[in-house]
């Protein structure tokens, strides 16, 4: 099984926590497409879906699935969505795709979050992937200076403008024994959207895919 046919299997495996009738928040990226395609054989159980990019809002309406705004959906049943990186307690890092702000919304929103990724994403510590940070672009240079202090090298995502017209550090060097309480640290600097760490709101089913199938973390 190669990576996309990894990514391919846990995208089909989210299927099964889909709640018939109620409204689910969809991720962004490369994995997560593949559940957006898987989701066309299902749309009749969706009632609609609320969406963290304008990427994945386009590819739902193309296979005829609602996409609502998040304000006037409350509650969702579940958030599907994919990582660049996650430990095995379910923390995550997010933010690759520059998607991380919404991303944490509809995670917020939802009541199970379930995480797909390859087995490549799984790591013992976080760190190993950059870690994104969504900053208000007139505090880019304090911002940076505050992560500089905190031990990592944060490098501007050049000609990169999120969603909601922001910039992106990504912060290069870190080795993070700690997810919950950077969390809280990067996101008191002022300037400071979100930071792509998914600790405090973890997954609670993670899904990886590999050469032996489909393997299943948390959901207990």
């Amino acid at each position: 099984m190669d990576q996309n046919q990894a990514k391919k299997a846990v995208a089909e495996a989210a299927l099964a926590y889909l709640v018939p009738g109620e409204i689910l928040g969809v991720g962004t990226g490369s994995t997560v497409n593949y559940f957006i395609d898987a989701l066309a054989s299902r749309k009749a159980d969706v009632a609609g879906a609320v969406s963290s990019s304008e990427a994945s809002s386009a590819r739902l309406k193309a296979i005829g699935i609602p996409v609502l705004d998040a304000n006037s959906a409350g509650p969702l049943s579940i958030y599907v969505d994919g990582a660049d990186e996650t430990d095995p307690h379910l923390r995550l890092i997010k933010g690759g795709g520059a998607a991380l702000t919404r991303e944490k919304i509809v995670a917020e929103a939802a009541r199970t979050f379930v995480c797909i990724v390859d087995e490549s994403k799984l790591v013992p510590v976080l760190g190993q992937f950059p870690l994104p940070v969504e900053v208000i672009p007139m505090a880019r240079s304090l911002v940076a200076r505050k992560l500089a202090a905190l031990g990592g090298e944060p490098r501007w995502r050049e000609g990169v403008v999120t969603d909601n017209g922001n910039v992106i550090l990504d912060v290069h060097g870190l080795r993070i024994v700690d997810p919950v309480g950077l969390e809280a640290t990067i996101n008191q600097i002022p300037g400071v959207v979100t930071v792509g760490l998914f600790a405090r709101r973890k997954a609670d089913v993670l899904l990886i895919g590999g050469p032996q199938g489909v393997r299943r973390l948390g959901g207990d």
